[in-house]
């Protein structure tokens, strides 16, 4: 028998629904110079993860099955390999590992560069640190790095409830823009305390029909969904950008937005140490709030998936891994 260390971890071996997830064994990575080998804590859930376990996603990087998905966590330091001089055994830290490629999140430890990471914010434990690596910086990359989001701006926010939208409205207010969010009536007053200064029930009214000379859209639904994100050109004032972020711009949306003297653009993002301690500052400042709808054991993995895709979650969900 082998004294290899092993770990569990929830694995999939085929495409499809939320039951395809189990709980199993594996052996226990260890870091290669510059990595760190951390033990996980909490691992967030977020539409990716999701889309990639149905064959979408990141799918298209991971190839077939077996994988692992699974990109937030908050632990905390077990080993450092060569090279490593940003943190240190014992440290509690967060990140998004190596997205798009495997991380394996939902598991008891995961090896990745130490840049990939920073310090946890000290006023959130683990379960809260893992909400906030992907989601906000989607939030902070789509703001900051791809629409440039400047004070005096009107940005509006698709989605702005959910995981990243709820970010996206605090980071966009923090830049000193006007905000403006779709979401239901009944989490109007909750954005409204995020800073929220206009919001439209996108069920009982057409958005585009709502808004008007916005600078920046950040759009989290797409196309896939009623058509957002071209909708959503006819909000835009002339020179005005769009950032479709789960869908991406296709060549017929940028075309349509280049003929109104717009411009559409895709997104992806991917690991910043840096950005995340930034955040982390905010957070720590008070000028960011985290929000977690629940948090479920890492062997309901499946459940939480089948919670996420329902579309109703305020903020993020949740998996519990330490035990």
């Amino acid at each position: 028998m082998s004294n290899e260390p092993t770990m569990r971890t929830i694995t999939q071996d085929s495409f499809g629904g939320p039951e395809v997830l189990y709980l199993t064994q594996v052996a226990r990575p260890a870091p290669l110079p510059t990595e760190v080998l951390v033990r996980v804590h909490s691992a967030g859930v977020n539409p990716v993860d999701w889309k990639t376990r149905q064959g979408g996603g990141m799918a298209q990087v991971l190839g077939d099955p077996p994988f692992r998905v699974g990109w937030d966590v908050s632990g905390v330091v077990e080993e450092v390999g060569f090279g490593v001089h940003t943190v240190g055994v014992g440290d509690e830290v967060y990140g998004m590992p190596w997205f798009p490629r495997q991380a394996g999140a939902y598991g008891e430890y995961v090896t990745a560069p130490s840049r990939q990471f920073a310090r946890k914010p000290t006023t959130l434990d683990h379960d809260r640190a893992t909400a906030v690596p992907l989601a906000a910086l989607t939030a902070w990359q789509s703001l900051v790095d791809a629409a440039r989001v400047e004070a005096g701006q009107r940005v509006l926010i698709h989605a702005a409830a959910g995981g990243v939208g709820h970010f996206a409205v605090q980071f966009a207010k923090h830049l000193g823009a006007q905000v403006i969010g779709t979401a239901r009536t009944a989490k109007h007053d909750w954005l409204r305390s995020l800073g929220a200064d206009e919001l439209v029930d996108y069920t009982k009214e057409r958005f585009e029909e709502a808004v008007r000379d916005v600078d920046v859209v950040i759009d989290l639904v797409g196309d896939e969904h009623e058509e957002t994100s071209t909708r959503s050109l006819r909000t835009l004032r002339r020179g005005g950008t769009l950032i479709a972020v789960p869908s991406g711009a296709s060549p017929g949306l940028m075309e349509k937005a280049r003929a109104q003297g717009l411009r559409a653009s895709g997104f992806l993002v991917e690991p910043d140490g840096a950005a995340l301690t930034r955040i982390g500052d905010l957070i720590e400042e008070g000028a960011v709030s985290v929000e977690v709808e629940d948090v479920l054991p890492l062997a309901e993995a499946g459940e939480a998936h089948r919670r996420g895709e329902e579309g109703r979650t305020r903020g993020k969900l949740v998996l519990r891994v330490a035990s």
